[in-house]
């Protein structure tokens, strides 16, 4: 039995290729992904989630969680800051103060580029209570169009970034086998009193507010397709009851990173053995 993904046939070629030094792999991009988070009256904890579209060159069709690779401008230096600061999170997820600030700059802007859900505030201690309207609308265009950078956009409105509303909970590498990829750290957040996830994406064509052990039921029955990370992240996730529970949650940081073999003549994505328990055996 395998642990682990049986993989399409035409990656047996690019296994072996690698195994033989033709094919390098692809360095891997930084990247940050946010699981926003809130409790249902009705429900309970659920967590806030997007369908890619079909047409994405990477991950086509999967559910998942905001986020996208960091830009050279999430660096900035001039950024309000509230909350632990660049060093303190690259302690949590093994990383340097200007990658560790890069990401969690990353993990607001792509999160609010994706969702409307904004993670500032005018003061250390307040946020944001509503994202809606055109002139929330056109800074979120100019973000995606890079014409401004995250720290341009808080400053212009006199807000702070507060990481102290983030999480540090998982990091993830995309195996070496697949021609995107990237070193990815996840992050957990309640959306903000106020706020409302808005459908925004270009890159989505379904947004959902779901309950962790749903969504894995889903998956484990063939009809929502999640990654390893994001079905790791979701039955972790359904152990807890609230969002207070999950935002008190100590975690270590782990680095995953899953291989990818011939078994047997067939390719195979084998996956950590904390994780593998998520998935049918191959």
């Amino acid at each position: 039995m395998v642990n682990g993904l049986k993989l399409p046939e035409q990656f047996v070629e690019r296994i072996e290729g690698m195994r033989a030094g033709r094919i390098e792999p692809v360095a891997p991009r930084d990247a940050a992904t946010v699981v926003v988070l809130r409790d249902h009256p009705e429900h309970g904890l659920q967590v806030f989630m997007l369908r890619r579209v079909s047409s994405m060159a990477f991950a086509p069709g999967a559910y998942v969680f905001p986020g996208g690779s960091v830009d050279p401008r999430d660096g900035d230096t001039d950024i309000a800051w509230a909350g632990p600061s660049p060093a303190e999170w690259g302690a949590a997820f093994r990383a340097g103060d200007k990658l560790a600030r890069e990401l969690v700059c990353a993990a607001v802007r792509e999160t609010f580029e994706e969702s409307l859900i904004l993670l500032a505030g005018p003061a250390g201690t307040a946020v944001v209570d509503d994202t809606r309207g055109d002139t929330w609308e056109a800074d979120r265009q100019a973000l995606l169009a890079r014409t401004v950078s995250l720290a341009e956009m808080l400053n212009r409105r006199g807000l702070v970034l507060r990481s102290d509303l983030l999480r540090p909970w998982a990091h993830w590498i995309t195996p070496a086998i697949e021609p995107k990829r990237y070193d990815t750290r996840f992050f957990v957040a309640a959306i903000p009193p106020g706020q409302r996830a808005g459908d925004v994406s270009t890159e989505a064509d379904r947004v959902t507010w779901v309950r962790p052990e749903d969504a894995v039921r889903r998956a484990q029955a063939g009809e929502w397709f999640l990654m390893p990370p994001t079905l790791a992240t979701l039955s972790e996730l359904a152990g807890y009851r609230t969002v207070a529970d999950v935002l008190a949650a100590r975690r270590e940081i782990v680095t995953y990173e899953p291989t990818a073999e011939i078994i047997d003549g067939e390719p195979y994505l084998v996956l950590p053995p904390e994780t593998a328990r998520h998935y049918p055996r191959g």
